[in-house]
């Protein structure tokens, strides 16, 4: 049996992870996938409780899931200089190193570019990210008013495990292309060090092809003409960045779902943020944070070799795909009049067994 955690987030998390955990429970019923779900406190609510944005007891509890599902932090509106009110770091605490970010058009919602289908890899444990990644001290410092230096780390161990996980995805895709981004010619240890572990592994993989592209060059390329592309590995200020890109060419952050994958744990968390303004309203499109629960599935079906979580996400994307289509049940940003609830509940009426 599968253990799952849910830990609902900030503001808009409140009303759209139920959305879908709900979704992923119904598809789970289907093809007879077994999971225990446990709620958790974090962010806020977590802090109201607890007094920590991560209370220890989420964390230990975590430490015995196989993955858990996690709606957006509104940290910006925290406390500042109080270290009970931060970004809870769960994926330091967890080594999950591998943001997986799916970018996809749909024929009948507006976007930049139509005929895009890319999955993005960053990484999330190493790079320029500095505040988030170190235990001790500091990644950046100003030794005077006049000088402020940054420090940017890339490992091979990093390096490799971000390249294989991008390989392996790459590898249960049609067009089984890898493209590598870095700036070797200016950066050549640190990006040479990505950029050759990518190489070491080719050897693994012959049946995907391995591109390299350049980060300045790739931001050119995906605006202009980013259906050539399949998957994409880079670090992670590179990939903070390009993944952002993706989404706005495919219609924005509302449709940019997310999962954050170690070595035996993975949390699902789209892309978005908390959405103040909005909360509380019942029009916070889901999209984003049933897509992410779908790849959390997907992904435990893959690591889990569990037939059924496979099953399950499949019906949820094929689910999406229909409601979509079908355009009678898209929230307000998507073109459409419904409700949070009634996005989801389209979705999962849209559901079939395989």
């Amino acid at each position: 049996m599968l253990k799952i955690g849910v830990l609902l987030g900030d503001d808009i998390g409140l009303e759209v992870v139920p959305e879908a955990v709900k979704c992923m429970k119904a598809a789970a019923a289907l093809v007879g996938m077994q999971a225990e779900w446990i709620e958790l406190p974090i962010g806020k609510k977590g802090h109201e409780a607890h007094g920590n944005t991560l209370p220890t007891i989420t964390q230990e509890t975590l430490k015995t899931c196989d993955g858990w599902i996690c709606g957006p932090i509104g940290h910006n509106a925290y406390p500042r200089n109080d270290p009970t009110w931060v970004m809870p770091p769960i994926r330091k605490k967890f080594e999950l190193y591998a943001n997986i970010k799916p970018v996809k058009s749909y024929p009948n919602l507006p976007s930049i570019h139509k005929d895009v289908d890319i999955v993005f890899l960053r990484e999330t444990t190493e790079g320029m990210m500095s505040s988030t990644l170190v235990v001790a001290g500091a990644g950046e410092f100003r030794p005077n008013d006049e000088i402020s230096i940054g420090m940017r780390v890339v490992t091979r161990k990093g390096a490799n495990r971000l390249a294989r996980e991008a390989f392996e995805i790459a590898r249960t895709r049609k067009k089984k292309i890898l493209t590598c981004v870095h700036k070797e010619p200016v950066y050549r240890l640190v990006c040479g060090m990505f950029a050759e572990e990518h190489r070491k592994l080719q050897k693994e993989y012959p049946d995907v092809t391995l591109n390299e592209v350049l980060v300045d060059g790739m931001a050119m390329k995906l605006v202009m003409k980013p259906q050539q592309f399949d998957v994409i590995s880079t670090t992670n200020q590179f990939g903070d960045i390009l993944t952002d890109e993706g989404a706005g060419l495919v219609g924005g952050l509302g449709l940019a779902p997310g999962l954050v994958a170690g070595d035996t744990q993975a949390m699902a968390q789209a892309t978005h943020g908390s959405a103040p303004d909005i909360a509380g309203q019942n029009i916070a499109n889901p999209y984003a944070m049933i897509m992410s629960g779908k790849m959390l599935l997907e992904w435990l079906g893959r690591k889990r070799q569990n037939e059924s979580a496979t099953a399950a996400s499949k019906i949820i994307e094929v689910a999406m795909e229909k409601v979509i289509a079908e355009k009678f049940h898209l929230t307000g940003d998507l073109g459409g009049k419904a409700s949070t609830t009634e996005m989801g509940d389209a979705v999962v009426a849209a559901m079939k067994k395989p």
